[in-house]
């Protein structure tokens, strides 16, 4: 049995201070506790085999508005299946490790990972608005390897002396986490650096939670001196609503390019149906459809998995249904690769 949370008071803001955005106010208002979450569902835990232990290794945390989108009574709905604690996490298989894409080895300063050709991934830091059950880097040494410690100069600085870098790709953690002005102090930083040519953000915030896309954040992405590529993470069409179409058209309006990515996953979007509807809603979003993964073998996410056979014939069998420009890049990332390996 998983103990009921107790709920955390948010101390008021001092006479006279800013409120705080609200985005910042949802997240803190984030469901946290497996209990909570099932009871606004309508589902009864004994249902569903919630884990207690998984739950400790690995919070919970979902922004209501995300849980808004579930079925409710449904225990098999796509949306909570991402994000439950369940028994199977727990449960130890061969080949699944606790790096599953070598971001260790790929280390070139603090918080940068250095893996592809031109390419340098700053791990801006820890922080989610939602911990997806599957998570690459659910183990990751987040308190030791944050590009931000030190007001973010030792991985600028590897970055600046490294002229091979045309790009720099924000990740986490979601980069989006982070205050704007925390995300401006970087950037500033940034802009003296002559090779680079385009700044890539990785980020599931603005499905999970479309108030993070405000007047502040687009503003930011309007003075950027790059041209800006923002990759979204979607697996399933139930995640898009109309406040997220809201904030793609934002994210559009101030200039960005919006891409894509899923995770094949298990009880989620393992269907050619699913699959489908998945890019032509986020096509009509304005998001452009880029990469659908294989699973990466990380410790605790097993009970997701499909095989290589599977993939190949559901990625076939969708080519064959939808426009071409709507089909997804069917990849995996293997440890020591130069890019991501096509399937």
């Amino acid at each position: 049995m998983i103990p009921a949370a107790q709920p955390v008071p948010h101390p008021a803001a001092p006479q006279g201070a800013a409120a705080p955005p609200r985005w910042q106010a949802l997240w803190r208002d984030a469901v946290r506790d497996p209990r909570e979450l099932l009871a606004l569902l309508g589902l009864s835990q004994a249902a569903l085999a919630v884990s207690e232990a998984a739950a400790a290794q690995f919070p919970l945390r979902v922004p209501r508005g995300f849980v808004a989108r579930m079925r409710h009574a449904d225990p098999t709905d796509p949306l909570l299946r991402q994000v439950l604690p369940l028994d199977d996490e727990m449960r130890p298989m061969p080949g699944f490790s606790l790096d599953a894409v070598g971001d260790g080895a790929a280390k070139a300063g603090h918080g940068v990972i250095r893996k592809y050709n031109g390419r340098a991934l700053l791990i801006a830091t820890g922080s989610c608005a939602i911990n997806c059950r599957y998570c690459f880097r659910r183990h990751f040494p987040y308190a030791q390897e944050t590009a931000a410690a030190a007001g973010w100069g030792e991985a600028v600085a590897a970055i600046a002396a490294d002229p091979g870098i045309d790009e720099v790709i924000l990740s986490g953690g979601d980069p989006w986490s982070l205050a704007t002005p925390k995300l401006a102090e970087l950037t500033d930083a940034l802009a003296p650096i002559a090779h680079l040519k385009r700044l890539r953000i990785h980020t599931r915030l603005p499905v999970v939670l479309p108030e993070r896309v405000d007047a502040a954040l687009t503003q930011w992405l309007q003075g950027l001196p790059w041209p800006v590529a923002v990759v979204l993470h979607a697996n399933h069409a139930n995640e898009f609503d109309a406040e997220v179409d809201s904030a793609m058209r934002r994210l559009r309006g101030a200039g960005a390019t919006l891409l894509n990515q899923a995770v094949l996953l298990r009880g989620v979007n393992d269907d050619v149906e699913a699959l489908a509807a998945l890019s032509e809603r986020s096509y009509a979003a304005g998001v452009l459809p880029y990469y659908l993964h294989q699973l990466d073998r990380v410790q605790g996410s097993a009970h997701f998995e499909i095989s290589d056979e599977a993939a190949r014939a559901l990625h076939r069998a969708l080519a064959a249904r939808i426009s071409g420009y709507l089909v997804p890049k069917l990849v995996r990332e293997v440890a020591g690769d130069p890019g991501k390996r096509p399937l």
